[in-house]
């Protein structure tokens, strides 16, 4: 492995609690009449804290579709899903939302920061949403998650005007800042060079497991995938 690929991963610290995510024989369909295609068929799997998980396999087998269903930012046609240990397939939408605030941390590809908002401001904002903190008490938190990922030089600066690299490492900010049981990264480093795509991955783990968090990631990079402590290659909307 390069000198610039992601580190070996420590040694992972299972809690004996519920997984932070778990499925049982998901299915989803997307479209309609002929159209309609099969994507997710049966799937069952659970990630439990403290271990880091990569969803491998070709474009259009299911990877993100799963991915959102994990998320709650989709709903499955058939299956059942639990989110720390509470079913969630049959919520409602409000409890779908609350849930998806307190439990789950998303990272994408594209980091979807708010341009017009500094990085501080960026990392605050799910913590805005919960409203567990007081004021002060979000910029505290938000300033030490950017020191974590080496940004507390750059708290006031618009995110607009920072690197790839460092959009993606307040990303990260972003999603650890209310304490999420699992944290969700769709090609994370997708956007990104070798030496950034190392520090961000090692980054992202360290910090979870510092915090004996769950990370399911989607990723078509094999070094990243091997630094992960399980590989689950999925192939036709199943895990072969």
């Amino acid at each position: 492995m390069s000198a610039d690929s992601p580190a070996s991963l420590p040694d992972a610290v299972p809690s004996p609690e519920a997984a932070a995510v778990r499925c049982e024989a998901l299915e989803r369909y997307l479209g309609q009449a002929e159209g309609r295609v099969h994507v997710l068929r049966g799937v069952s799997f659970e990630a439990r804290r403290g271990q880091v998980y990569s969803i491998v396999g070709p474009s259009g087998c299911g990877k993100s579709t799963l991915l959102y269903l994990l998320g709650l930012l989709d709903r499955p046609d058939a299956g059942r899903l639990w989110i720390d240990g509470q079913l969630m397939s049959a919520s409602s939408d409000e409890e779908r939302t609350a849930a998806r605030c307190r439990h789950i941390g998303f990272v994408f590809q594209f980091h979807f920061l708010m341009p017009e908002f500094s990085a501080l401001e960026n990392v605050m904002m799910p913590m805005r949403k919960l409203g567990r903190l007081s004021p002060a008490a979000m910029v505290d938190r938000a300033r030490g998650l950017l020191a974590s990922v080496g940004l507390e030089d750059k708290t006031h600066r618009l995110s607009l005007h920072l690197s790839g690299g460092e959009q993606q490492r307040v990303a990260i900010a972003r999603a650890l800042a209310n304490e999420p049981t699992l944290i969700l990264a769709d090609e994370p480093t997708g956007n990104l060079d070798v030496r950034n795509s190392a520090l961000v991955f090692d980054l992202l783990v360290r910090l979870a497991r510092e915090n004996n968090q769950a990370i399911v990631l989607v990723t078509h990079n094999p070094e990243i995938a091997r630094a992960c402590d399980h590989v689950l290659p999925m192939r036709d909307g199943i895990f072969v």
